[in-house]
């Protein structure tokens, strides 16, 4: 019987094929109590299956082909770092010594305790760095269990009686599974599957990441497939809808089969306009920018034809170091290579954005941030720590001694923060002159995410040189909406009136006072808004490189004077999802 299964969709296009299913090694992990005297065996029990996946993922390193996407390399590197942290080691050791826990449940305690630390966080990215954790502890349950990876141990499945009409001589496969890890994913690269299902993950989960730079359809988030979907079965993955489709009829399958093929036609006619410049059919030239986490994320921005990096995400080099934060130099180096990648084209590098509520700084845990969204994050965060402030704008201010870099400050909101701010910049170049260190200027800009920040425009137009729009936190804070929490997550509009109001008027104050404005959010890359936005006149958008292509496609198709009168409209009604329709 045909039914279907709905999750988010994170990477374009439609996967047809067998299932191949992978179960968590976590749902079958034994729970024994061991004697004193075995706790040293059952502590070098764990140390040796934590060094065999180490091992595993170094030799993956090692053996990765030229063509495997950057992101694979720096979340296998974010999954190294994991094991060889001492304070999780310890941790588990502990269970081990006090509990008299066996290595499994030792190990299964302390990512409890860790996952709840991260479910607290209000970053939806930085959140589901979880399944970082969670993946190193299901490798080295595999690895106590003498199991190898999960990719590596699948086996296709038998040749189904009746052959489905793809032209190919081999039946096409898809994966389906509780989670898939970096290693995992590099594997799947040089497999034989043509798309995968998981139930957890997000948007801005690293198998979503990782799903658009290979440009493989992927469902992630479909909670219970991996339950519903038997072995073998035939499986449609739907990446535009975030629908898939179990043991689809023959009609069914011929519509998706002819969707297909017109997926890769469509792709084809894409990639040509890789080197075709931005310009609207009125002649208005459009800035195309991308989203990076990672310095090695320049490669895929310079690929898809990105004029310059909008946003560099640098949090990512913060992540998962248990308080020990990097240094001025390799923050310097970082951020040089990302300079250096582009190839002379500008780079925004934003500070970091996390907040008391992250792992980063747990000594500022506590039970009085109740609401971390509301709480120490972001500038808060980095102003109530002007020391690591200041490393990072050094490092920043170094790079720009390489190239073209703009600097942007997330989640203003207040006069005070602003000056606290421009003071710790200017002590950055006062302490980069005692030093005779070289530096380069930077333009400076800031984040419009939060209502009162889009509401004092003239205020931030004084010290900014330009302003960056983050939808994804701009929607939030305007609605009072937690996009996380499923339960509201269907009232997170980004046509909402008030949230189009705000981008317009920022738009249109940067325009008059002659500053630069982009939109680094979920709507940029969302072709549905592109007409909007040049309608409401922006003119620089930034995006996940794999964004880029089809975004150019809306550009060079749309007159932007015919748009605005059009938009105006939208703007003006009660119902802008119906306006936009007509």
């Amino acid at each position: 019987m045909t039914f279907s299964i709905h999750g988010l969709a994170v990477a374009r296009g439609i996967a047809i094929g067998r299932a191949v299913l992978v179960a968590s090694s976590r749902v079958d992990v034994a729970h024994y109590f061991i004697q004193a005297e075995q706790v040293p065996a059952e502590i070098e029990r764990m140390r040796s299956a934590r060094d065999a996946v180490i091992d595993e993922l170094q030799r993956l390193q090692r053996d990765m082909p030229k063509d495997a996407p950057h992101e694979l390399a720096a979340l296998l590197d974010v999954h190294l770092m994991l094991l060889m942290d001492d304070e999780l080691n310890t941790s588990v050791a502990h269970w081990i010594k006090d509990r008299l826990y066996n290595a499994e449940w030792a190990l299964t305690s302390q990512l409890e305790i860790i996952a709840r630390q991260f479910d607290e966080m209000d970053d939806p990215y930085l959140r589901e760095r979880k399944a970082d954790v969670e993946q190193v502890a299901e490798r080295v349950l595999q690895s106590l269990k003498g199991t190898g990876s999960l990719v590596a141990k699948v086996v296709r499945p038998a040749r189904p009686q009746q052959e489905l009409q793809l032209g190919d001589t081999d039946v096409p496969l898809v994966l389906v599974a509780h989670d898939l890890s970096p290693a995992d994913m590099l594997q799947f690269k040089q497999s034989i599957f043509t798309g995968f299902v998981t139930d957890v993950g997000g948007k801005t989960s690293h198998t979503a990441i990782v799903a658009r730079s290979l440009d493989i359809p992927a469902v992630v988030g479909a909670r219970t497939a991996s339950q519903l979907i038997k072995q073998d079965d035939w499986v449609i993955i739907d990446g535009d809808a975030g629908v898939v489709i179990v043991d689809p009829s023959p009609i069914i399958l011929a519509d998706y089969g002819f969707k297909q093929r017109q997926g890769d036609l469509e792709r084809e006619r894409l990639a040509r306009l890789r080197h075709t410049p931005a310009v609207t059919l009125d002649g208005q030239k459009i800035e195309l920018l991308a989203n990076i986490e990672m310095p090695e994320d320049t490669g895929a921005a310079i690929t898809a034809g990105a004029v310059g990096v909008g946003l560099f995400r640098s949090e990512f080099l913060f992540m998962g170091r248990q308080g020990d934060l990097p240094g001025e130099d390799e923050q310097y180096e970082a951020y040089r290579r990302a300079v250096d990648g582009m190839n002379g084209l500008p780079v925004t590098i934003r500070s970091v954005d996390v907040g008391a509520d992250k792992p980063l700084d747990e000594a500022r845990h506590d039970a009085a941030h109740l609401n971390p969204a509301l709480g120490l994050r972001a500038i808060r965060w980095s102003l109530a720590d002007p020391a690591m402030f200041l490393t990072q704008l050094r490092a920043i201010l170094r790079a720009a001694a390489h190239g073209k870099v703009n600097l942007l400050i997330p989640m203003l909101a207040h006069g005070s923060e602003i000056r606290q701010t421009m003071a710790l910049i200017d002590q950055a170049r006062q302490e980069l002159d005692r030093r005779g260190v070289a530096y380069g200027p930077v333009r400076l800009g800031a984040m419009i995410e939060i209502p009162a920040a889009a509401l004092s425009l003239r205020l931030f137009l004084k010290h900014f040189d330009f302003l960056s729009i983050g939808t994804n936190d701009l929607i939030q804070y305007t609605l009072a909406i937690d996009r996380a929490d499923e339960s509201v997550a269907h009232l997170y509009d980004p046509l909402h009136p008030a949230v189009l109001r705000l981008i317009a008027d920022t738009i249109a104050e940067c325009h008059r006072q002659g500053k630069g404005v982009s939109v680094c959010g979920e709507m940029a890359g969302d072709v549905s808004m592109t007409r909007l936005l040049l309608g409401l006149g922006l003119r620089s958008f930034s995006m996940h490189p794999s964004q880029i292509l089809s975004v150019k496609h809306q550009v060079l198709r749309s007159d932007t004077a015919k748009l605005a009168l059009w938009a105006d409209q939208v703007l003006d009604s009660d119902d802008p999802a119906s306006c936009m329709a007509t």
